[in-house]
């Protein structure tokens, strides 16, 4: 079950990159979703990890709550917008809030570093950082929105990934 754990962490690392072409971004999305269900599944019935299988349980983690987060925020501002899926469309203009996928991917980074690290207090610290750093540009027109709706996203993904790789450590 440790094998089958670490092989749906890793599905739900990889199939984000299905999601970097906009038509696959709900097959991706969800296949990622998937694959973060069945390794939490599969953790349950697990011992703890040890060697190998730990330093495997700890890349993957950080792994897909990296990459699976941004997918996750695409999908949360496609239903904010309640726009209908009508096939290939081009991606989405860009909001007011420049470089979110790489502060987004750092941020994500950061709240699996301190949930693995054992110290989930992190999580406020990297959130109190974004959003003094963002505060400037949170006047624009639906930057607030925007800021709130991928924060959010982002961070829930990133501890709901952790949840399921903590499993697999305890």
């Amino acid at each position: 079950m440790t094998v089958l754990a670490l092989l749906c962490l890793a599905v739900a690392a990889l199939a984000p990159l299905l999601a970097l072409r906009p038509a696959l971004l709900w097959p991706g999305a969800g296949l990622s979703v998937a694959g973060l269900a069945g390794a939490a599944l599969a953790a349950t019935a697990v011992a703890p990890v040890h060697g190998v299988a730990l330093a495997a349980t700890l890349v993957l983690t950080a792994l897909a709550a990296i990459t699976g987060g941004g997918p996750a925020v695409l999908v949360a501002f496609r239903i904010a917008r309640r726009q209908p899926d009508a096939g290939p469309e081009p991606s989405p203009p860009p909001g007011p809030l420049r470089g979110g996928r790489i502060i987004g991917a750092l941020e994500r980074g950061a709240v699996a570093a301190s949930i693995l690290a054992g110290w989930p207090e992190g999580i406020a610290v990297v959130m109190a950082v974004k959003g003094l750093a963002r505060y400037p540009e949170l006047r624009n027109p639906n930057a607030s929105e925007q800021f709130i709706i991928g924060t959010s996203t982002s961070v829930l993904w990133a501890v709901a990934v952790c949840g399921a790789g903590n499993a697999l450590l305890s």
